[in-house]
Order: C-alpha cells, then sequence, then structure tokens
C-alpha cells in the first residue's frame, strides 16, 4: 500500500511538473535573412504557398515615402521576390483574404492580387492618420484595421469601410488578430484587449511594458506578443506573461511578427536592423 501510494504521489507530482514545463516557451535563434529587407515592420506567414510576405517601410513612415514594398521570402530565410508589389505607402500590417493580399498604407488600405502583385484597389479610411496592423476575420469576409494616430479600429467588408471602435480605453493601438471569436488588440499602454465583435464589449487578457504591435496565436488562448522596441512576451491563458527576448539594448527592435504553427517557427522584422529573424519555439 505504501509502496503503491507513493509511486501514485510521484506519478502526480510528475505530472504537474509536466504541465508547469508544458506552460512555457522558449526562443531559440534559426536564421536571419539578408538586409536587402529594408525597414521591414510586418511579417504575414501563407500557410498556403508556405511563404512569408514581409513588408518593407524602406524609409520613414511618412506620406510623402512611395518606395515602400512587400517581399517574398522563403521559410528558410531566402528572399524569393524582393518586390513582389512595389511603389506603396509606408507599408505595414497585412492579412490575406481569399485570393487578395491587404496592407495598410499611411491613410488607406491597399488591395493586391496574390497572382501577380498587381494593385487591385485602395481604400481610403475617413480621418485616417497611421494605419498600423490588419486582421482578417475570414467567416465574415472582414478586412479590421486599426489607426494608431486616431486610436480607432476600422473594418473593410465588402468595399466597405465601417468604423468599428473608437474612444478609451484605446490608445495608440495597434496590434490586430482574429482568433477564438475575439478580436484582439494590442494598447498603446501594454495592454492586450479583446472585444467581443457583436457586443464591442472590452477586457483586458494580458499586459506587457509599452505599446503591443505584434500579435500570434499558439493555440488554446496562448499568444506571443511584440513591442516594436525589441521585446518578445508569452502570454499565458491565465494572462500571466512572461518576458521571453529583449533585444532593445542592441537596438533591435522586434515589430509585427508571424508564425508558423507546423514548423513552430515565430518570425520577427527588425526595423532598423533591416532582417527578418525566425525563432523556434519547440
Amino acid at each position: 500500500m505504501k509502496t503503491s501510494f507513493l509511486a501514485g504521489l510521484l506519478s502526480v507530482f510528475g505530472g504537474l511538473l509536466t504541465s508547469l514545463h508544458a506552460q512555457t516557451i522558449e526562443l531559440k535563434p534559426v536564421w536571419e535573412t539578408d538586409t536587402t529587407l529594408r525597414t521591414p515592420e510586418s511579417v504575414l506567414f501563407d500557410p498556403t504557398q508556405k511563404i512569408l510576405y514581409v513588408a518593407c517601410i524602406n524609409g520613414g513612415p511618412s506620406l510623402e515615402n512611395k518606395s515602400s514594398y512587400i517581399a517574398k521570402v522563403g521559410l528558410d530565410g531566402k528572399v524569393i521576390q524582393l518586390k513582389f508589389a512595389d511603389n506603396l505607402n509606408s507599408t505595414k500590417g497585412m492579412g490575406i483574404l481569399g485570393d487578395k493580399l491587404y496592407v495598410t498604407e499611411m491613410t488607406q488600405v491597399a488591395e493586391i492580387a496574390l497572382s501577380s502583385g498587381k494593385i487591385l484597389n485602395r481604400y481610403a479610411i475617413p480621418g485616417a492618420k497611421f494605419l498600423n496592423d490588419i486582421s482578417i476575420d475570414p467567416q465574415k469576409k472582414t478586412v479590421y484595421i486599426s489607426d494608431s494616430g486616431e486610436s480607432k479600429i476600422w473594418a473593410l467588408t465588402n468595399g466597405k469601410i465601417n468604423l468599428v471602435l473608437e474612444g478609451a480605453p484605446l490608445k495608440g493601438t495597434n496590434g490586430l488578430l482574429v482568433d477564438n471569436n475575439q478580436l484582439l488588440i494590442g494598447n498603446g499602454d501594454g495592454s492586450l484587449l479583446a472585444m467581443n465583435p457583436a457586443t464591442k464589449q472590452l477586457k483586458t487578457i494580458g499586459k506587457a511594458t509599452g505599446g503591443i504591435d505584434g500579435i500570434v496565436a499558439l493555440g488554446n488562448q496562448k499568444y506571443v506578443i511584440t513591442e516594436w522596441g525589441g521585446k518578445i512576451w508569452y502570454v499565458q491563458a491565465d494572462g500571466k506573461t512572461e518576458l521571453k527576448l529583449d533585444t532593445s539594448a542592441e537596438k533591435i527592435n522586434s515589430a509585427d511578427i508571424a508564425y508558423d504553427p507546423g514548423s513552430q517557427l515565430l518570425f520577427v522584422p527588425t526595423f532598423f536592423h533591416n532582417t527578418v529573424k525566425a525563432y523556434s519555439l519547440k
């Protein structure tokens, strides 16, 4: 009886240790691109083509900058096509809906054909100052857009623009992610918010130390979020956050990230460092 009880106790204790260990992640460098990706702000993983799209500001984020472009990069870090789409204005967040790629410019959203890189349409956002991230709801065929300058969330559906959310607690809103029937919003004060699209109600599900730029889902309501300044955080399902990487001292930024669940690779654009870095989360 004592031996059986002890064995059972050890088994439970071991299970708890395994569970606790499984709750965290480690970032291990895998590769880094060359520096032809000038001022990369956002990375998007395309699961259909198994490639990355990288939005390169190629200069400063201003209305005058018309030299931004989108590159195609392989999952091995090799640049496939440097200028898949170009002559864009301060490109940042991206999303794919059907056979089209959507990317924010300063005051409008560009719609690009995935087959050719040709710009098909541009949708102006009323009063926009600094459009930033994009996330797609494929079920509702809706493109969500953040305006960091105006602290607003917009939606593009069937060619029509509608205001989704504005006002407190939104402030310097940036990162967006549709996940688990919610719209996650990276706030300028470091709060990771979750919005119910039907009621527009907000709740805080995590916290960083600064404005949240990128958000990716790992499953089971766990996320990785970034601060542009160089910090990468892991957000557990209970809202607990862990700082997993800090390259701010080296002045290596961590902008709008992407994640491939198949290879468990996280892709981080380094902005002024002019590269994209891949990290394993295994």
